[in-house]
């Protein structure tokens, strides 16, 4: 979503980069452009306004310009000060009570259904014990849909009988909940294609009568400054707690994201990064700031990881490299470790310095360059893949028959493998490729 943003804002600061010391003026000319860029982006004109006279205040003072690494300390106050943008409110999510009870609200086609799974396995890796209740007596549809997510990831769904109240199926929910030691209660309320009183109502009842620890509105941000509106609307008629962004991982323009907070004074708590159940984070103000201005976010990658990875497999694997043992299988099973941290060129931007190669690592995926290996690596034995030096001429060509691909593609996958080992070999044997033996 921020792509075109980042590049914009990435060639401006660039060039006072390769200043040095840079002047008033410089600063001038780089905050008209950054202005533009963030217009065009969608962001708030307020917010855009107050954001580049802070910026331009602090760039210009004398520890600024004067500095010989003018620069860098401009691109700094940039990415504090959008930090300061996106950091509206309190982010903690709160989950009091027993069971905590959480609500969704928003308009229809926003993601709340899917967010409310997407919440139950945060919590349940929180180590809570959450249950999903079906609080949309109006589309059964909604109903059916949570049902189904939630038996895909084991969690139960309360629902209950056609016409039943609003508030009787969240109470009768809560009841289940505490009487099956489920500690958390998710409700998936109801929503409309716009806004009218009477979904306020509804809502105001329910958070009135449950006094919920969270009433979370979940917004799509590829809709532009309407999301905003949204956001006031909802905060000025029930109290909402915070936000949930979905379909961050859009094409949009994706400015409304970045200044909803900054306009509504609501904290920006999930963002929505995918389709996948396990595609919502946690909000971080500096990470987004990072991300954004190509800095990366390693601390986002290690928690995929750590999430992605078993820690004993991570140790046996550790084992096996540094005894020289990684084998095709092992690679194998790395590549499917990998697919469950999210969309390889997404990973790569997460690495400072990696966006132009995860806009190359995305086209390889998308030209199926990884389903190939994948194949290729399937259509071997386990004996071939313990032991690549076996696959002589004959083996090579029945395996590029068995994985629909060509032998040229066969011979240089084993080719690189080959090499992937032999890096391995001096690594683990503390020896850095390229420097003599005798400097580290």
């Amino acid at each position: 979503m921020f792509d075109t943003l980042s590049d914009r804002l990435r060639d401006v600061l660039g060039k006072l980069t390769g200043h040095g010391r840079i002047s008033e003026a410089d600063v001038d000319v780089a905050m008209r452009e950054v202005r533009l860029a963030l217009l065009e982006a969608d962001v708030n004109y307020k917010v855009v306004k107050d954001f580049v006279a802070r910026v331009k205040a602090r760039a210009v003072g004398a520890d600024v310009i004067e500095n010989v690494n003018a620069g860098q300390m401009v691109i700094k106050i940039v990415n504090d000060e959008l930090t300061d943008i996106l950091s509206a409110g309190d982010r903690t999510f709160r989950l009091v009570g027993s069971p905590a009870v959480v609500m969704l609200v928003g308009l229809q086609g926003s993601g709340k259904t899917t967010s409310a799974a997407k919440l139950a396995r945060h919590i349940v890796r929180l180590g809570r014990q959450p249950m999903l209740v079906a609080a949309d007596p109006y589309r059964p549809a909604a109903v059916e849909q949570l049902v189904m997510l939630g038996n895909s990831l084991d969690i139960p769904v309360w629902r209950s009988p056609t016409g039943t109240a609003v508030l009787d199926i969240a109470r009768q929910g809560i009841v289940q909940a505490r009487e099956t030691g489920r500690d958390v209660v998710i409700l998936d309320t109801a929503g409309r294609l716009s806004l009218d009183e009477v979904l306020m109502a509804e809502i105001r009842g329910l958070a009135e009568a449950l006094k919920p620890s969270e009433v979370l509105l979940v917004v799509d941000a590829m809709v532009g400054q309407e999301s905003v509106a949204v956001a006031e609307d909802f905060r000025d008629a029930v109290p909402v707690t915070g936000l949930i962004l979905t379909k961050i991982d859009g094409d949009a323009r994706g400015g409304a994201a970045l200044s909803i907070g900054a306009v509504t004074g609501l904290p920006v708590k999930f963002l929505g990064t995918g389709e996948r159940t396990d595609a919502l984070e946690p909000f971080h103000p500096d990470r987004l700031a990072g991300r954004i201005l190509g800095m990366g976010d390693v601390l986002s990658l290690v928690e995929r990881a750590q999430d992605a990875f078993d820690e004993k497999q991570t140790l046996q694997l550790a084992q096996k490299i540094k005894k020289n043992a990684f084998t095709l299988e092992d690679f194998l099973d790395q590549m499917q470790a990998l697919k469950k941290m999210g969309p390889l060129g997404s990973l790569m931007e997460l690495i400072p310095g990696m966006r132009g190669a995860a806009k190359d690592a995305q086209q390889a995926v998308d030209r199926g360059d990884l389903k190939r290996v994948e194949a290729i690596i399937r259509s071997m034995t386990r004996g071939e893949r313990s032991e690549p030096g076996i696959l002589n001429a004959s083996r090579r060509r029945r395996i590029a028959r068995g994985s629909g691909t060509s032998l040229p593609e066969v011979n240089r996958l084993i080719k690189q493998f080959g090499e992937m080992q032999k890096m391995m070999r001096q690594l683990s044997g503390g020896r850095i490729p390229g420097l003599p033996s005798g400097r580290r």
